[in-house]
């Protein structure tokens, strides 16, 4: 696997962003219609078997109009340092791009998923790489496999580093995202990408710790008035906050800061989940009763509820990197790192009545430690990926029919 930079925190913390929607897709993102009820089935569509092919995917995936799936892999591929593949609908795998080997100007190493345009190009973001200083880059694939980078971060203080996160995009073509690192105070950025003769980067927001700091794995929200929602895994009271941008005043507001403990979890990842009446919704890695995790719930107002505190053991799961989904009855969907049957992971159903089922646990030989969320099709079909397991050790993707 790649020689890749892993963020500390109270574990080791590897995760996938999960699946970013464009700017155009707002209130009420990924809430979904209930489907009724029908015979569980779980197939593994994309066994990666690691290099020379894909390894290791830590994003979760997006599907177009016609059912085919793409994602990004951190590893593998013919440099080893991650691949763009795509999945269609009858099953067939395709590499689309490779990313090259190590200091390469074309950036390598995405830890996030993909957006795409309505002419099939794919965006994403790469954590290392770029033509300046290796700290990361924007790229765009086009349907043809041509890679092309949008824009190289530099790092330091005017600048951010190590992107993680996905990309969101606007109607007039200009994307917005986070950076782990550098900026003005050193803890990550916000910021907005546009096109022009050169694609040119502003700086949104620098955190400052007490705000929030370090952005991990985790891409923005945005609602119909052009504000943007985002989570830190770090900063605040120290275990991660919640957060509100705008766009064109770039006034930033703390919504809330996580105090861990049994009471509440901390270092928070994953895409938040806005609900109709304007609630924010997400997971955490840790603490909670058991420190284990939880799935939250933050109000307009700024209140707090924890839905769930993670148990881990053979009934419920541990560990949740990514963000969850919502259905019209109010049901939250997500998974979990560890936990269920093997302690390898868990795809989960939390009802609005707050009771928690495992839909799926992983054993290895189907994957192991999801970090990504899920997606859901108009079927009622989850997909997802995990990072490990498989037949080849390196990962799946993989198609739930509940």
């Amino acid at each position: 696997m790649s020689n890749t930079k892993q963020p500390c925190s109270s574990k080791i913390r590897r995760g996938a962003a999960s699946t970013v929607l464009t700017l155009v897709v707002v209130l009420g993102l990924g809430i979904f219609t209930a489907q009724s009820a029908q015979a569980q089935t779980f197939t593994v569509l994309w066994p990666f078997a690691g290099d020379p092919a894909p390894a290791n995917p830590y994003a979760g995936l997006f599907q177009d109009t016609a059912g085919n799936l793409y994602g990004t892999t951190l590893g593998g591929g013919t440099s080893g340092a991650g691949t763009v593949f795509k999945v269609t609908k009858s099953g067939k795998d395709t590499v689309l791009y490779n990313f090259c080997a190590y200091n390469c100007t074309v950036g390598y190493n995405p830890y996030a998923g993909l957006i795409q345009d309505t002419a099939g190009n794919l965006y994403g973001t790469t954590y290392y790489g770029g033509t300046t200083s290796n700290d990361g880059a924007v790229f765009k694939v086009s349907k043809s496999g041509q890679e092309t980078v949008l824009y190289s971060f530099a790092g330091g203080t005017t600048d951010g580093c190590n992107p993680e996160g996905g990309l969101l995009r606007d109607t007039a073509g200009n994307f917005y995202g986070t950076t782990y690192g550098c900026g003005a105070n050193g803890y990550g950025t916000v910021f907005k990408l546009s096109p022009g003769k050169t694609w040119t980067v502003t700086i949104l927001h620098s955190f400052a710790y007490s705000d929030g700091a370090n952005p991990y794995l985790t891409s923005l929200l945005t609602d119909a008035k052009g504000n943007l929602y985002g989570i830190t895994s770090k900063g605040g009271g120290g275990y991660g906050t919640v957060y509100k941008l705008s766009i064109k005043s770039k006034k930033f507001t703390l919504l809330y800061s996580f105090t861990g403990g049994t009471a509440d979890g901390c270092y928070s990842s994953g895409t938040p989940l806005m609900d109709a009446k304007g609630n924010l919704y997400g997971t955490a890695e840790a603490c909670g009763s058991s420190n284990l995790g939880i799935v939250w719930k933050l109000s307009k107002k700024g209140k707090e509820t924890v839905l769930h505190n993670f148990a881990g053991g053979t009934s419920d799961g541990a560990n949740p990197y990514a963000g969850v989904i919502m259905d019209t009855a109010g049901n939250l969907y997500g998974t979990t790192s560890a936990g269920g049957a093997s302690n390898l992971g868990t795809v989960y159903e939390l009802k609005s009545k707050r009771t928690l089922t495992v839909l799926h646990s992983f054993a290895s030989s189907d994957g192991a430690n999801p970090y990504a969320g899920v997606i859901r099709d108009k079927k009622g079909d989850f997909y997802g990926t995990t990072e490990t397991g498989g037949s080849g050790g390196y990962g799946t993707v993989w198609k739930l029919t509940p």
